[in-house]
């Protein structure tokens, strides 16, 4: 792989514009280059700097009217469910059951995976997301499916086979065992190699039985490589439904503590209605959360309190997914554009640094990967978008009345879509060519 440069406008997220003080948590360069030598970054900074260390024979790439940044980073999607967005109609559990189901079922056959996990990995790289943490289905060939496909272009996803053993469809279910043996092959087959990692993914509690949320956690035991993925309080009748369940655990997130589940390596989507003492438990143990703003606003689950969550007094990590299907986009630009409103609904103001670190090194820091991506740094990976904040009309007319590279961020994640992604690089190498 010979070495190659990136010359544009740099923006990066470094720390947590959350916790510290703005002007500490990113880095901008007008003019800048990113020196890039075997899939890592060997360089970044100002353009007349960076380009004196360059080798005599290095290609450089010039992108003068966009920005590059660290490639967006989806901390919950469901690849399976790509076929049912934009579906009419319901709220969670009865979303499950009359669309999600059955088109998981479709999975037990490997060429219906390998065709829709081939797609999957396309359109993530269209909208400029460069790493994923991804639910297949309770078939273990979805998961070889859609790690088959990330490989071809060396790209870094965490997935796992769905563990569900419990109310449910006979055709997608488990068993406690089976679950644990299919999980363990597959992490066998897949550790150390490439840039995959997996995940030990229970669905939620509501479809696992006690010994199956027990066999998970030896899972996590046996592997310390290994993430955990899963769902927690969505929706209400999702949380009345766990009480059903489980009566004698204090509240949801004391079922999957009980089990040994609510640890660092942990992240959980939605979150939405944990009381104060559960998002104690998440800061006390390390387990994080994943916001999936446009599936809750399109499932009517309710509002995320971003803020609350992330209370500086006991603050837990958050990163941003889409959650594809119940979501309605990959673009993570549009994720953060409903992310805003929805925290501008609780009275919050989320600014456009805070939105790009969620959707880039906060979502790297939920899933344990924040030493290797999520910012632009030497030593990291080369996964980098180019976004184009003229890309439409509009975009244009807006980015001509910006006056700072702030606007012009938070402009372009409220009116843009994936038609602003002018390129995509994973490991150094261009997967994605918006203009051919």
């Amino acid at each position: 792989m010979k070495d190659l440069a990136l010359r544009g406008a740099i923006y990066s997220p470094v720390a947590d514009p959350f916790l510290n003080p703005p002007e500490d948590c990113a880095l901008y360069e007008a003019d800048g280059l990113i020196w890039i030598r075997g899939g890592r970054i060997q360089a970044v900074g100002y353009y007349g700097a960076i380009s004196q260390l360059l080798p005599d024979d290095i290609e450089i790439r010039h992108y003068p009217d966009s920005i590059l940044m660290p490639g967006f980073i989806d901390a919950h999607i469901h690849y399976p469910q790509v076929e049912i967005i934009g579906s009419y109609g319901t709220q969670l559990l009865e979303w499950l059951n009359k669309y999600t189901f059955p088109t998981e079922a479709k999975f037990n056959d490997p060429a219906h995976a390998r065709r829709i996990a081939a797609f999957f990995i396309v359109e993530l790289q269209r909208n400029g997301t460069t790493a994923a943490s991804v639910f297949c289905t309770s078939a273990p060939g979805s998961v070889d499916a859609i790690f088959e496909a990330a490989q071809a272009d060396n790209m870094l996803l965490l997935a796992g086979k769905m563990m569900m053993d419990s109310h449910a469809p006979a055709e997608i279910l488990d068993t406690a065992q089976s679950s644990y043996d299919d999980s363990k092959a597959l992490i066998e087959r897949w550790r150390n190699r490439g840039r995959c990692l997996y995940s030990v993914t229970p669905r939620f509690a509501l479809t696992s039985s006690p010994r199956q949320l027990e066999l998970a956690a030896a899972l996590m035991r046996e592997y310390a490589e290994v993430r955990l993925q899963s769902h927690i309080s969505e929706n209400r009748a999702e949380v009345a439904r766990a009480a059903e369940l489980y009566p004698e655990r204090a509240n949801y997130t004391d079922i999957y503590d009980h089990y040994g589940l609510l640890e660092e390596r942990a992240i959980y989507g939605h979150a939405i209605h944990l009381s104060e003492g559960e998002l104690r438990r998440f800061h006390e143990t390390g387990a994080k959360i994943a916001h999936c703003p446009t599936s809750n606003f399109f499932i009517g689950s309710g509002l995320f309190d971003i803020a609350k969550t992330r209370d500086a007094a006991r603050p837990v990590t958050v990163g941003l997914g889409t959650d594809v299907g119940g979501g309605t986009s990959f673009s993570m630009l549009q994720t953060m554009n409903e992310a805003y409103k929805m925290a501008q609904l609780r009275g919050i103001s989320v600014t456009a640094a805070q939105s790009y670190f969620l959707a880039t090194l906060g979502s790297a820091q939920a899933l344990g990967i924040a030493d290797r991506v999520g910012k632009l740094q030497p030593g990291y990976a080369a996964d980098i978008a180019v976004l184009d904040p003229r890309a439409t009309p509009l975009l244009e007319l807006r980015a001509e009345a910006a006056e700072s590279i702030d606007e012009l961020l938070f402009a372009l994640m409220i009116c843009a879509d994936d038609r602003a992604v002018e390129a995509t690089y994973v490991a150094g190498e261009l997967v994605h060519d918006r203009n051919g």
